[in-house]
């Protein structure tokens, strides 16, 4: 029995077959997390849906911005993207069962395996929280994403503002920080603060901002976690960090890694993949 994880697909199906056949996945023996953004951008993210969602249980998925997106535009709460590539999933017969599996998945999951505990999300975690707080709080948008009052939630989900956590934060303000913390996170002030207006590399991060994980203090500092979301950062190994969105729909490549007997053995493992779209 293995475990993955696996970076953004953004409706690249083929890249995942190829991963998939690589690395010899068995859905009745393996485990592997999918770090969000499953559609969008690329050209089968009604594939990719229908795959997760058949393989549910061995590919454990989470959401991340872009999934939130369908979800909203399927709501009609949200305008679609003129980059967006989510037609043919609202289109298809089964789009009502696929956006009901999706408003199932977390935003956070946490994995035991060789004895300790793997934090996966698809962007970042506030440094003021700890895995034990992001996952409860991931859990207070999973309830009104699963419940009766989706729609007016989606609604409200979108802004940028309060860009700091507090814990006194009720109602909308609350989850939309916990959301964009979630989803949506690169950059951050050394006192928490989120920044939304850069994408740069973690390398050329702008004047007074830091990148998430390096924030002095960070909660989860010693605790691995696993991310995506973040193209231009890449590829990124540390013994409590994995980044792996490698820009597949860009033309890079899609990225796993297995675990060893611990999560401290690791191996990457990639197939390249065909642009889908321009980066811009």
């Amino acid at each position: 029995m293995a475990l993955y994880c696996i970076g953004d697909l953004q409706g690249c199906d083929q890249a995942l077959e190829r991963l998939l056949e690589q690395i010899d996945f068995s859905a009745s023996r393996d485990t592997a997390l999918l770090l969000g953004d499953l559609v969008n951008r690329g050209p089968a993210s009604l594939a990719v849906l229908r795959r997760c969602k058949a393989a549910d249980g061995a590919l454990l998925s989470l959401l991340g911005n872009h999934d939130l997106h369908l979800l909203a535009v399927a709501a009609g709460v949200r305008a679609p993207s003129r980059r967006d590539t989510l037609a043919e999933v609202l289109a298809a017969p089964d789009c009502q069962v696929l956006l009901g599996w999706l408003r199932e998945q977390p935003l956070a999951r946490s994995h035991r395996h060789g004895g300790a505990r793997l934090l996966a999300v698809h962007a970042g975690v506030l440094p003021d929280w700890s895995k034990e707080d992001t996952l409860a709080l991931a859990a207070e948008v999973e309830q009104e994403l699963r419940g009766p009052g989706h729609v007016p939630f989606l609604r409200e989900m979108y802004g940028n503002h309060p860009t700091a956590w507090d814990k006194a934060l009720q109602g909308s303000e609350r989850l939309r920080v916990i959301v964009n913390g979630l989803t949506r996170l690169r950059f951050c002030t050394p006192d928490g603060a989120m920044d939304f207006s850069s994408n740069e590399s973690a390398e050329t991060a702008p004047p007074g901002l830091l990148p998430w994980f390096d924030v002095p203090g960070r909660r989860t500092a010693g605790a691995l976690v696993a991310f995506g979301h973040w193209s231009t950062l890449g590829k990124l190994d540390r013994s409590d960090l994995l980044g792996l969105d490698t820009g597949c729909v860009w033309g890079g490549c899609l990225s796993a890694v297995r675990f060893g007997e611990n999560l401290a053995q690791r191996e990457w493992l990639q197939v390249p993949c065909p642009q889908a779209q321009q980066p811009g």
